[in-house]
């Protein structure tokens, strides 16, 4: 298939620790072949982390929080900061799918923001099928649909053998942030 007439959708989902992780690898394998990069993170807003620290030293790269944290049994009204915000992320996120000055478009924490109410699963797709031929979408998150995954070229799901903070460890700099 020549790449350049299609759009590469990866999935990253599962329970595990490292979907971020993985993804921004692949920002930086990209960064590190001259693509421009798009990183939208959905329901994360922290920015003092130290992907975000690094990132910021790599101009071919932007990135922008769309979300109000995590979201636990939010009351009505934080339910709707919650979905403006994703509302907003996924106009964005649109934008960028039809820019033809970038290269990948990472969608961090999408799949979660679907499997919670956040972003209707159909407006997803719809803004997916607006991807610009050539371009690279990378999706993460928990719980990703069916859908989702038949969308995808590449689905990898990652699972949770053991993780530290059930054993006590707390979150950790350079581990978890």
């Amino acid at each position: 298939m020549d790449a350049a007439q299609h759009t590469r959708v990866v999935l990253l989902t599962g329970d595990g620790k490292g979907k971020t992780s993985s993804a921004l690898g692949m920002v930086l394998r990209a960064a590190g072949n001259g693509l421009c990069v798009c990183l939208i993170h959905f329901i994360k807003q922290r920015q003092d982390t130290g992907e975000t620290a690094a990132l910021r030293r790599f101009p071919e790269v932007e990135e922008h929080f769309c979300g109000r944290g995590f979201v636990a049994r939010p009351s009505p009204a934080r339910l709707a900061e919650h979905r403006a915000a994703a509302a907003a992320g996924l106009a964005l996120a649109t934008d960028k799918l039809r820019a033809v000055d970038v290269g990948m478009v990472v969608l961090d924490e999408i799949c979660g923001a679907v499997a919670l109410g956040l972003i209707a699963k159909d407006d997803l797709l719809a803004a997916l099928r607006q991807a610009r031929p050539g371009q690279i979408v990378v999706l993460t998150g928990r719980n990703a649909c069916p859908e989702l995954m038949a969308l995808a070229d590449t689905v990898s799901r990652i699972e949770c053998v053991k993780h530290g903070i059930d054993a006590g460890w707390p979150a950790q700099r350079g581990v978890e942030w």
